[in-house]
């Protein structure tokens, strides 16, 4: 066992390259939010900056990043966990400039998967060092899945809506994480806001109860105003800032990259340390 440990250790080590990949994981406290709608437009917000970026969808009950794209995947990451793929030779290029990783269902952790199908989830993964950003997109809500990935990335940022059910559930989801780890800083977006004013209301409104009841840091990372353009994206199968880069969200995204590339920039860890810290929150679990 002390043997393959050391063998997965060296086959990452060597794999790792100099310039360290960045992970930035999207989570929500409830489905319905435009989480996954959010990510797959930062991502090419930061394609467009230059960035090579992939997008890997890890929502295993509610798969949606290839809907969004209008992408039929062959393979997705359950044929990875059931050793039929490699992770890079289920790496789907898109018009768009960025790269995705479909998801499935079938099956329910990949933080509790066995011996043998971790150790190869472990091998494929560390081949997407080719990535400058990894952006996850979560299932919704609060489950192992969803916390192993928060643990172990870079950079956290939570997805929510001046809904109060949502508003509620984005606190609930601060709470869990705070549970797992106090030194995590997460970043806040608040989406379908009718204007800056309501957006930056909801924003101070979480962060002040989260600093109030669990002195835990939320930054405010910005607002995405409510657009019309958004629908018809979804309608049409196309990202809303291809369509429309001018469009209210479309520059809402474009000043999301800003303030994380710029504000708060953090260097990624890469793809060795997300592994680590991934599958050692599995094994506290």
């Amino acid at each position: 066992m002390i043997d393959q440990a050391e063998k997965l250790r060296k086959i990452m080590e060597e794999k790792e390259k100099k310039g360290k990949t960045k992970i930035i994981t999207v989570a929500s406290g409830k489905g319905g939010v435009g989480k996954t709608n959010f990510a797959v437009n930062l991502a090419i917000a930061y394609a467009q900056y230059g960035k090579n970026v992939l997008v890997m969808d890890a929502d295993l009950g509610l798969a949606n990043v290839n809907v969004i794209l209008g992408i039929i995947p062959k393979y997705n990451l359950y044929h990875v966990v059931k050793r039929k793929k490699m992770m890079k030779e289920i790496v789907l290029d898109t018009k768009y400039g960025i790269k995705i990783i479909a998801g499935a269902s079938g099956f329910s952790e990949l933080a509790n998967l066995p011996d043998e199908e971790r150790e190869y989830f472990i091998e494929s993964l560390v081949d997407l060092n080719f990535a400058d950003i990894i952006i996850i997109d979560t299932g919704a809500g609060v489950s192992n899945n969803v916390l192993s990935f928060i643990v172990a990335s870079d950079e956290t940022i939570i997805v929510t809506t001046p809904e109060t059910t949502a508003i509620t559930d984005a606190y609930g989801i601060i709470k869990s994480i705070y549970a797992l780890d106090k030194d995590i800083v997460i970043k806040l977006v608040i989406n379908k806001c009718k204007n800056i004013p309501e957006g930056k209301k909801v924003a101070e409104r979480i962060i002040n109860i989260a600093f109030q009841f669990l002195s835990i840091k939320v930054e405010n990372l910005g607002y995405i105003m409510e657009d019309e353009i958004v629908e018809k994206a979804v309608k049409m199968q196309k990202p809303f800032i291809s369509l429309n880069p001018k469009s209210k969200a479309s520059l809402s995204i474009y000043h999301i990259v800003s303030q994380l590339e710029h504000i708060n920039n953090t260097e990624g860890k890469g793809i060795y340390g997300f592994i680590k810290k991934f599958f050692n929150y599995s094994k506290v679990e």
